[in-house]
């Protein structure tokens, strides 16, 4: 009886537009690594493609009507970003540090969802930006200022972090308490997408990591890559093209948890 009033409750603050807005945007987030998936794929069996988010949306806006969907994705994922940090300053907690810990969470996944806002925006506007290339300058710019590979290397090694972050989320399915996971067979198959989704773009991150920290050791920030630069090194490697497809099929799983997230996010 508990449990069903508890639902009853959550159905109703469900009703808010702001919480609608941000399920929206886990749905533009998916779509988002649906593209990423495809153009992985595509690039690993020998096609032409840019895999990073910037790629995806702009493969979106070529599209008939893309642009269309490519405005409706930047006011959804943008509307998740200001739900995350609407609920950052909405914590509460007895001790400080947890408060401000918990803070730091929820405004990190507002940085992140801003920032695809951000640049889906952009290439709607017309900005047409190249990821690994933009990355690279970036990069090289960083190395000559003073204390700059100490800084890229930290960068590296902090999204080399967030990549085991993400992976160990996968293996452990730390997931799962944001979410209200049905049960029987959707609930096991919803856990089992959100496990290789996570682990998938774990491997990503980590390489994109491990490329910038390469870059700030060697001071040369050619060696700087972003998600095309790791879809290339994974390629590199023996039985690479089993690699890379396994880690475009992952994004796609990812894709279809995020999808599943839209209905089941506990929010």
């Amino acid at each position: 009886m508990r449990r069903e009033a508890k639902r009853a409750a959550r159905s109703v603050e469900e009703s808010t537009p702001v919480r609608w807005a941000a399920r929206a945007g886990f749905a533009g987030n998916g779509l988002v690594h649906l593209l990423m998936g495809v153009i992985i794929l595509v690039v690993v069996f020998g096609g032409e493609g840019e895999s990073d988010q910037a790629g995806a949306f702009k493969a979106l806006a070529a599209a008939p009507f893309g642009l269309f969907a490519l405005w409706a994705l930047v006011i959804a994922v943008t509307a998740l970003g200001v739900y995350y940090v609407v609920e950052g300053l909405l914590v509460r907690d007895r001790s400080t540090v947890a408060k401000w810990r918990r803070r730091a969470v929820e405004w990190g996944k507002a940085v992140i969802y801003l920032a695809l806002g951000f640049i889906a925006g952009a290439i709607a506007l017309g900005a047409r930006p190249q990821g690994d290339r933009s990355l690279q300058q970036a990069s090289t710019a960083l190395l000559q200022m003073p204390g700059g590979p100490w800084l890229l290397g930290a960068i590296g090694l902090t999204v080399l972090g967030s990549g085991i972050a993400f992976a160990v989320m996968g293996v452990l399915t730390r997931f799962r308490p944001f979410m209200v996971i049905p049960g029987g067979v959707l609930g096991v198959a919803v856990i089992g997408l959100g496990v290789i989704g996570y682990i998938a773009k774990g491997i990503a991150l980590g390489i994109v990591g491990v490329l910038l920290t390469m870059a700030a050791v060697t001071v040369d920030g050619s060696y700087a890559g972003g998600f095309d630069g790791a879809v290339e090194a994974l390629v590199a490697l023996p039985f690479g093209s089993w690699l890379g497809g396994a880690v475009g099929a992952g994004f796609l799983a990812y894709a279809l948890f995020l999808f599943a997230r839209t209905r089941y996010a506990d929010i």
